[in-house]
């Protein structure tokens, strides 16, 4: 394995900076999407309208900080020709930033399904549902949290961790859905607002499948290994756990 601090250890001070800086802005957008994430869900369990809304605005200052980071990769690529450890690491970032903006995608769905349900369901206690859906929220944004530091850190470990986790969330999903079916064939007026729910699980699930993706690019960018489409048991010969 190659230094976890060679990524950052340049002769020229100006290149280490502009990694330096790549790295920063790309951890400061995983800070915005986690936190719009958690706040579209709080905003369904609370049928908060307003809550809802401001997630949805945050979409666009999302999409700015993609495009800040691409150019910021593009232009060191360009200027510095970086090679071996570098250009994986700035080509690792192009495409987890991606991921980053498609979770903030997620995040917004999950927002206005909110503001339907909350103008829409005539249910005191809200729709059905909430429970399994902050419960699938704080898993998947735990991914989250672990994949953005197996980032900062270069840790493949908690890269390898994040993807494991996956199969987990997948249950969950699936067993959260099955549960809303029975609440639909119980009482059709349940339907719509569980379609909805639905819905926001299958968001959810997707902003998991993201966490893994940035966990791949981790795996890829220290161990120079594409671990896409191989299985576990190889990923782990790879990682060395």
């Amino acid at each position: 394995m190659p230094n976890k601090n060679g990524h950052l250890q340049h002769i020229s001070q100006q290149f280490n900076t502009e990694l330096g800086q790549l790295r920063t802005d790309f951890l400061k957008m995983g800070g915005m999407v986690q936190d719009q994430v958690s706040q579209a869900i709080e905003a369904l369990v609370n049928q908060n309208t307003d809550l809802a809304e401001k997630t949805r605005s945050a979409d666009k200052e999302v999409d700015q900080m993609e495009r800040l980071v691409d150019e910021e990769a593009y232009r060191v690529i360009a200027k510095r020709q970086p090679t071996a450890s570098d250009l994986r690491l700035v080509m690792s970032v192009v495409k987890m930033v991606a991921d980053l903006e498609r979770i903030g995608d997620e995040a917004k769905k999950i927002s206005k399904f909110a503001i339907s349900l909350s103008e829409n369901d005539s249910n005191v206690h809200g729709p059905r549902g909430l429970l399994e859906a902050r419960h699938i929220s704080n898993h998947v944004s735990e991914m989250v949290r672990d994949a953005l530091d197996a980032f900062a850190r270069f840790d493949t470990a908690l890269a390898l961790k994040v993807m494991k986790e996956d199969k987990r969330v997948d249950e969950e999903y699936k067993t959260a859905t099955r549960t809303l079916v029975t609440f639909m064939m119980e009482d059709p007026r349940n339907i719509s607002s569980c379609l909805s729910i639905m819905w926001v699980f299958r968001s959810l699930e997707r902003v998991g499948d993201h966490a893994c993706n940035i966990a791949e690019q981790v795996i890829f960018m220290v161990e120079g290994e594409d671990v896409r489409h191989t299985p576990m048991a190889e990923r782990e010969k790879i990682v060395g756990h």
